[in-house]
């Protein structure tokens, strides 16, 4: 399966080719990982369908967003995984799933479960903010031009003004991601750490639901 554009993934989404039995339904901005898990797992049977990333802009819509594609694509398949986390929704996704009956990925964000829910919230870093791979190479679209800072230099102090570092939590060993985490960085006049944490928890709660 081609992996979209970053462009698409972002605006469009991706989806499913329809020969499987499973249908993982997942943030647009997971695509990467989720096919690089099922290619390397031979796992044949799995399709994905991934909703816009852009989303997590919009927090208040993922919940009915997530179920309104559960239930337009759950009866060609015989069974359904939410690859998301909380994301911002206080609850709603989680309430949505146990109400349709389809299992979803534990924890707030996926910055949580790439670096292990448990060992996320045992750092309390709430002055950091986190970058993934894909975070990383969206940074303009989702933060600069996104929160339109670039237009508006005078908000970066009221978005950013309480952070001290920004962490790039590392899905792949790649240079060139690790140089526009940086760059991100300093933009945003943060200090810079990088963490390599490979697929973490979506590899094991994917491998769970297959």
């Amino acid at each position: 399966m081609q992996v979209p554009s970053d462009q698409d993934l972002t605006t469009k989404g991706m989806a499913a080719s329809g020969g499987g039995r499973l249908l993982v339904l997942a943030c647009g901005a997971l695509a990467r990982e989720i096919l690089a898990l099922i290619r390397v797992n031979g796992w044949d049977h799995v399709d994905l369908h991934c909703l816009p990333a852009i989303l997590h802009n919009h927090p208040q819509k993922i919940a009915g967003a997530v179920e309104e594609a559960v239930l337009a694509r759950r009866d060609g398949y015989e069974q359904v995984f939410v690859a998301y986390a909380d994301c911002g929704t206080g609850g709603d996704l989680g309430r949505v799933c146990d109400r349709l009956g389809v299992q979803m990925i534990r924890g707030p964000h996926c910055y949580a479960f790439f670096e292990g829910v448990d060992a996320f919230d045992a750092r309390g870093e709430v002055f950091s903010f986190y970058l993934t791979d894909f975070l990383a190479r969206q940074f303009d679209t989702f933060v600069w031009r996104g929160l339109k800072i670039d237009k508006h230099p005078e908000l970066l102090p009221m978005y950013f003004g309480h952070y001290q570092t920004l962490v790039y939590l590392a899905q792949t060993d790649d240079p060139a991601l690790t140089a526009l985490a940086q760059q991100a960085a300093d933009k945003l006049g943060l200090a810079f750490e990088r963490r390599y944490t490979g697929y973490g928890e979506l590899a094991t709660a994917l491998a769970a639901a297959v």
